[in-house]
């Protein structure tokens, strides 16, 4: 398979080899090429030095960065073709420190006893083309097994983010962890406070848009890691009374994960897979619940309001992580509204309450229908169908509605410009008021006529108190 290696990367081989180099094909692309995996992006280790890195890939590509020098690595892109090359590393990591003592290495070999697992441990030596397996990585990957090539207590405690990187690969590969790594991780689970919420994030979006987001977690939440990292989602794990007053939650927010997976949509749909602010909504929507559960006098087990809480909490922890702002208001505004169709299942909504529906989910309404349905996970299947028939008939008027106005950008029949010449009114506060009502009135009655839109402000302007 090394023989099939694009010309570009061959010549940038030689033109190490000729500057008197050491350069290897390491990671991912070799993993992946076992696994019948095409990439564009290629990593490498090398002996030289990261200025002589630069040196060589200036000449070679067509683009060059180097943000991450100070860890050893110079980039480079050429015909489409993406390369970071890594000065041979030894790294180590301070008990109480963030960043790693970046140390450079002189060897291929102890580069690659530093790296997290021993799949990603192979090398291919070019332009030589030699395949190095030092550590049976192989062998694991047949198997589909994760573990560390050297002592994962000690792998661990050069990186800690390495035993989220495992939960990562259960997602992406449908890996299992050896056993020793993964005792290894519960012992040192407290480890994975000292690394910055951006690489924290970085792995935990690596792990949601994976296909099998809930195997990762379930990493995550038995090994501890989650108690740190999101201690949100272990808290799920309400404890059940002996009458199973209500559904496990950690489970059902592992199923509803599942099946707004199954809802995403081609690159051509609306909600193309993989969609991480679905899978996020997906995993949050439940979170207020531990903090709202009440027995009520007769047994009964509620969780008012658990939507509006769950949406703060999930803000928080977005936040936390680092999250993109766009991110943290969507995902709490589509935990915010998981709940509202529910009230469409008991009594048919009117024109005014679908227009409301749509109008405050705004660019999230097709990510709120997927999560919507997802969140049924009742084994009743005639309450499971009658849910399904009821949000087929939400979404038919929706369209019905669609047809007949601009419901995707609902205005007032009066914009502020007009209120204000009405009115005879200066910018301020009362215009603010005529406007929201002239909004609540579009809401109500759909579309109307300048004449009947001035008439019902004329009449509000009358009856409100001067």
């Amino acid at each position: 398979m090394w023989a099939a290696l694009p010309e570009e990367i061959m010549v940038l081989a030689e033109a190490f080899n000729i500057a008197g180099h050491e350069l290897a094909l390491v990671g991912g692309p070799v993993r992946d090429a076992f696994l019948g995996r095409s990439t564009a992006d290629f990593d490498f280790a090398t002996s030289a030095l990261p200025e002589e890195t630069e040196g060589i890939l200036r000449s070679w590509g067509h683009a060059w960065w180097d943000m991450g020098r100070d860890f050893g690595t110079i980039g480079a892109q050429k015909n489409g073709l993406v390369v970071e090359v890594t000065t041979y590393r030894a790294d180590a990591y301070d008990a109480s420190s963030r960043k790693p003592e970046v140390r450079f290495g002189d060897s291929l070999e102890g580069d690659l006893s530093r790296r997290d697992f021993t799949v990603n441990a192979m090398a291919v030596r070019l332009p030589s083309r030699e395949f190095i397996d030092l550590f049976g990585g192989l062998e694991d990957l047949a198997a589909g097994v994760l573990r560390t090539p050297i002592a994962p207590e000690e792998s661990f405690g050069d990186d800690p983010l390495r035993m989220m990187r495992a939960a990562r690969f259960v997602s992406q590969l449908g890996f299992m962890i050896e056993p020793g790594t993964l005792a290894a991780i519960s012992a040192m689970n407290e480890r994975i406070g000292i690394v910055s919420a951006e690489r924290v994030r970085d792995e935990l979006t690596h792990l949601l848009l994976g296909a099998s987001p809930g195997e990762g977690l379930s990493v995550l939440v038995d090994t501890g890691l989650a108690d740190h990292v999101i201690p949100e989602l272990p808290a799920l794990k309400l404890e059940v009374d002996e009458h199973h007053r209500h559904k496990d939650v950690y489970q059902h927010t592992l199923k509803v994960i599942e099946q707004a997976i199954d809802l995403e949509t081609d690159d051509d749909g609306p909600v193309p897979r993989p969609d991480l602010i679905l899978r996020l909504a997906a995993l949050m929507h439940d979170i207020g619940k531990p903090a709202t559960r009440a027995y009520e006098p007769n047994g009964v087990v509620t969780f008012h309001h658990h939507e509006i809480v769950g949406a703060k909490m999930a803000a928080r922890r977005l936040k936390a992580l680092r999250f993109d702002k766009s991110v943290v208001k969507a995902v709490a505004r589509l935990t915010e509204l998981h709940l509202r169709f529910h009230g469409y299942g008991e009594a048919r909504w009117s024109d005014a309450a679908v227009r409301r529906y749509v109008t405050d989910a705004g660019d999230q309404l097709e990510r709120l229908h997927r999560l919507t349905r997802a969140d049924c996970t009742t084994q009743n299947q005639k309450k499971a169908d009658r849910l399904a028939f009821a949000y087929d008939d939400l979404e038919k008027r929706i369209a019905e509605l669609r047809e007949q106005e601009e419901l995707d950008a609902i205005r007032p029949d009066l914009d502020g410009s007009d209120i204000m010449d009405l009115l005879d009114l200066k910018p301020g506060p009362v215009v603010g008021e005529a406007y929201k009502h002239m909004l609540s009135v579009r809401m109500e009655q759909g579309p109307l006529d300048r004449e009947a839109a001035t008439k019902e402000l004329l009449t509000w302007w009358k009856e409100r108190p001067q």
